[in-house]
């Protein structure tokens, strides 16, 4: 039988949770406010900064006593304060098992599986323990000194967030103001609780980001950071709140290994997650918004998978369509004018309307308000809905979640989603449906970051790393100036388009095109002065061309909008914002921003999707009416679809049907289309965009009766092999590269279309030669040299050499004699540039007279170095001599 313990003798022992927090103290002092007779048993904190101010600040507060020195003989009462958790409690065991003893709990933490059996309980779902217990010393006039009002205040501060957690309540704001009037000092709770980061944690809170996954769980997205470290990590709830202010994160669970224990820390922002139910289960606690637990005898690996899983047991999926939807469902069937769905857009007062076909009962997409005004603008409104409404649309089922809807919405840019049960469309969901539900479940819940803020938020991205990397010294720089420029004149700065695509596709970067909010014309006048440069205007459009000594040049333009008169003309200009100037250019992927104004420089401005379509591969357009305006849209869709590899989208694709089908071409200037097909004939390989374009039946916009057939192709398969051979040999040698499919393209045209054909396209006079008079020449002299081969060098010398480099290769790629082209590639290669290496004054030196005998003798000795018998100059001049004897002239 054990024998009678010696110690100190309480009747009521305080105590509170292991790792005690300034909650946990607080309301000790508090309970002890209750129990004056009462002996302080303190679990002890990892917390540095709660142990130092503890021990040297406050513990003369405390009627404290070690565990192992107290005598429980005499206890008949325990209070619990801020937890009800047995596997939190430390050095009570017998205490709670005995009988005897009463036991009374004051917490605010929700109920859980594992609380103790509380003979005297007062829970409240307040902010912080602190806030209970005051309120009942103010209840009972028992005034704190400032001293305990202050460690008091403390413990709710620190709980509530600085009042900023969602669990904060009124209660919390009206203890701590009664405690201010006791006197607690606002410098020290301010000293404890807003606390500098410090260079290890910076570390840590690095370590964290750069580990964290994303899992999306019934409709939630759950973020899990799994690290490790030797040692105890101070403050790691704090670096913990850090990541989830500065992410905006709505669940985050930090899993951390520190030396042979596992700490969980959660923080959750959402009502459909209790992160406190879910770690207890783990033996830990908290509250719905924030808990924390232990783990022994588990791998990093295994807690996370079980953290998942008991995601997936405690969230609800929340089933909201039914709820927002409207119905029934307003629609219109897609062979309807777009006249109709005018009017019944005016009828209804609706912006968007549903697109059905009546003969397979089915969904088939959505017209807009805006989009049926433009085509009645352009005088189409006889064509059938189905030719401009968007087809790339999805639809959900009654049961779908919030989450779903959400994506769908906003991250896929839908206007409307009907909700479609068993093949039938039950209702519709749209944009103001949406927002108004995430408002209202804003409200509902009391979110404190910016729920709705942050879901509608324009996407932006930091890239200055990515510049760094991937841009020279010299541009870099060039980009910093612009930006400084700009705050200078206090104008908004961007590089735009095709820079900023590029530079994330990892290709090189040509052209920098700078956007100014504001009058580009003025900025480009001074910068231009204040580098040194040249700069030419044009004020129609607001733009001018900075010009570098170097011939750099750097484009720059007012942030403007445009809108078209008739289909096909040039665009009205007005000046606009950043975000209206993207909006009216081509394709999503040429919609990105980059900042360049010091505070913000290098941050990537996302208005369209374009990070998403650039990530998909896919050629979207911005509107439905975007090649209607501007039918060399198509042109490019192509050439971009065929540049980097991407598909055109399915809607994109419907819309250059569309637009060829009602011939938007007619009123386009054929100087257009011929600037178009030579940027795509100039790619390194446009057979993939040729034959794109003859898919859409493009070939015929350039002329009825051309023809490109398999053995155009063939040819043009030649074409791309000989120009990959002389691109090899002849780097700085440039020629047209574009002319020699062109002159493919036309060869088996009769002449008349040939000549409406660049009559049509508005071909300058010396390429409707080259195109025209020098490739039937060339393909003469190619029928000539095949017919007459193997023929002499002088022979193909003089066959060939008044025929420029365009030409030598086009023959080349014509003919299917591998002898004849090799014959052809040994003239290119070997001598062409063969010339007398003697002059008209080695022939007045040998005695023969200036005149034309001159050119016959140059040509002998042209002819004989052809044949390789004059390997000197020496040669050169006693062969001229022997041929001037011969001939009378000496």
């Amino acid at each position: 039988m054990q024998g009678k313990k010696k110690g100190i003798r309480a009747k009521t022992i305080i105590t509170s949770h292991v790792n005690a927090d300034y909650d946990a103290i607080a309301a000790m002092l508090a309970a002890q406010k209750l129990y004056p007779e009462a002996l302080i048993i303190f679990p002890g904190s990892q917390e540095k900064n709660l142990r130092d101010f503890f021990i040297s600040s406050m513990s003369y507060l405390f009627n404290m006593a070690d565990p192992a020195s107290i005598d429980f003989t005499d206890t008949r009462t325990l209070v619990l304060v801020d937890t009800r958790q047995k596997n939190r409690l430390l050095g009570v065991k017998d205490l709670l098992e005995n009988k005897q003893v009463a036991i009374h709990v004051y917490d605010h933490h929700p109920p859980g599986p594992d609380d103790v059996d509380a003979d005297m309980e007062i829970f409240k779902p307040y902010g912080a323990t602190a806030t209970i217990l005051g309120e009942i010393l103010q209840e009972k006039n028992i005034v704190p000194t400032p001293e305990e009002a202050t460690v008091m205040a403390l413990g709710i501060y620190e709980d509530t967030g600085m009042f900023t957690h969602s669990s904060t309540t009124r209660a919390d704001f009206i203890q701590a103001g009664y405690l201010l009037s006791c006197g607690a000092s606002l410098n020290t709770i301010v000293s404890l609780v807003v606390r500098e980061i410090r260079a290890e944690q910076v570390t840590w809170l690095n370590e964290l980001l750069n580990e964290m996954t994303v899992h999306k769980i019934n409709g939630i997205e759950v973020h899990i950071s799994t690290i490790s470290s030797s040692y105890y990590i101070t403050d790691l709830a704090s670096i913990v709140q850090k990541i989830v202010r500065m992410e905006s994160l709505d669940l985050y669970f930090a899993i951390v290994l520190m030396g042979n224990k596992i700490n969980i820390i959660a923080r959750n922002r959402i009502p459909e997650v209790d992160v406190g139910r879910i770690l207890a289960s783990f033996g830990g606690g908290g509250h719905a918004y924030a808990a924390s637990a232990k783990v022994e005898n588990h791998t990093l690996t295994q807690v996370e998978l079980m953290v998942i899983d008991q995601v997936k047991q405690a969230t609800r999926k929340i089933q909201v369509a039914r709820t927002l939807m409207s119905s029934p469902a307003i629609t219109i069937p897609a062979t309807a004018s777009c006249e109709q769905a005018g009017s019944i857009m005016t009828r209804y007062n609706i912006n968007t309307l549903v697109v059905v076909d009546e003969n397979k009962n089915s969904y088939e997409g959505y017209i807009t308000r805006q989009v049926v005004e433009k085509i009645f603008f352009h005088k189409l409104k006889d064509r059938p809905v189905e030719e401009y409404m968007n087809s790339e649309a999805s639809s959900v089922s009654s049961d779908a979640d919030i989450d779903e809807i959400e994506y769908k919405i906003i991250e896929e840019k839908q206007r409307i989603i009907p909700v479609i049960d068993n093949g039938s469309i039950t209702g519709v969901i749209t944009r103001t449906d949406l927002l108004n539900y995430l408002v209202q479940h804003n409200k509902a819940v009391k979110h404190t970051d910016q729920l709705i803020f942050k879901r509608q938020n324009t996407k932006k991205r930091q890239i200055h790393n990515i510049m760094e990397q991937r841009l020279d010294a010299w541009t870099l720089d060039l980009l910093k100036a612009i930006g400084k420029t700009g705050d200078e004149l206090n104008l908004n700065l961007y590089v735009v388009g095709g820079f900023v695509r590029d530079l994330l596709l990892q290709r090189r970067v040509d052209d920098i095109d700078i956007v100014v909010e504001g009058d580009g014309i003025f900025f480009a006048k001074h910068f231009a002065k204040k580098m040194g440069c040249r700069v030419n205007t044009h004020k129609k459009f607001g733009t001018a061309v900075i010009i570098f000594p170097d011939n750099v040049k750097v484009d720059v333009a007012s942030a403007r909008l445009e809108y078209y008169n008739f289909p096909a003309a040039l665009p009205i200009v007005e000046k606009s914002s950043i975000k209206r100037d993207l909006a009216r250019r081509d394709f999503t992927i040429n919609t990105l921003a980059l900042s360049l104004n010091p505070d913000n420089f290098g941050t990537m401005i996302d208005y369209f999707g374009a990070n998403r379509d650039l990530k998909d591969k896919t050629i979207r357009t911005i509107h439905n009416l975007s090649f209607v305006e501007d039918p060399t849209r198509i042109f490019r869709a192509i050439k971009f679809s065929n540049r980097f590899g991407f598909k055109i989208g399915k809607v994109t694709s419907n819309l250059i049907k569309n637009a060829i089908k009602v011939d938007s071409f007619k009123n386009l200037s054929g100087l257009r289309v011929l600037s178009e097909l030579k940027q795509i004939f100039s790619e390194e390989n446009p057979i993939p965009a040729i034959q794109t374009m003859v898919s859409y039946g493009l070939e015929k916009v350039i002329h009825p009766q051309l023809e490109i057939t398999p053995a155009t192709y063939m040819i043009f398969e030649s074409v791309n092999k000989t120009l990959a051979w002389h691109d090899l040999l002849y780097v700085d040698e440039k020629y047209p590269r574009w002319a020699v499919y062109f002159m493919v393209l036309l060869h088996r045209c009769p002449f008349g279309v040939c000549e409406q054909i660049c009559k049509r396209l508005m071909v300058p006079v010396s390429e409707t030669r080259l195109l025209m008079e020098s490739r039937y020449k060339a393909e003469n002299r190619l029928s000539f040299i095949a017919s007459n081969f193997p023929v002499s060098r002088q022979k193909l010398y003089w066959a060939l050499i008044n025929f420029k480099t365009e030409c030598i290769l086009y023959m080349m790629a014509l003919t299917k004699d591998e002898a004849v082209r090799k014959a052809i590639s040994n003239f290119y290669t070997d001598y062409r540039h063969v010339k007398p290496l003697i002059r008209g004054r080695d022939l007045i030196n040998i005695g023969v007279k200036p005149g034309p005998e001159f050119t016959k003798i140059f040509s002998r000795v042209l002819n004989a170095k052809l044949d390789g018998d004059l390997d000197t100059r020496k040669k050169e001049i006693a062969f001229a001599a022997a041929y001037a004897r011969t001939q009378g002239l000496i």
